[in-house]
């Protein structure tokens, strides 16, 4: 591999983090409702913890209410 190719590599790889840095309450329902397969009721940003989180009540196809934790900074579940 090439120095060009491996140079673009990289930066598409920092690119991609970026995009999930600073998840906005869009993204974090959208990432909620992925996970859960439920319709959202809520978004919150909670900033209790050492790592800020977005806290997304679902409510699931059963008619369970859930609350899913989604990490502001990765975009990941909790």
């Amino acid at each position: 591999m090439n120095v060009f190719a491996k140079l673009l590599c990289a930066t598409l790889l920092v690119a991609s983090n970026l995009a999930w840095a600073n998840l906005t309450r869009d993204d974090a329902a959208a990432v909620a409702q992925r996970a859960s397969g439920g319709r959202v009721l809520s978004v919150e940003k909670s900033e209790s913890s050492s790592q800020p989180v977005w806290r997304v009540k679902v409510v699931t196809a059963a008619g369970e209410v859930r609350v899913i934790q989604v990490d502001v900074a990765t975009g990941q579940v909790r």
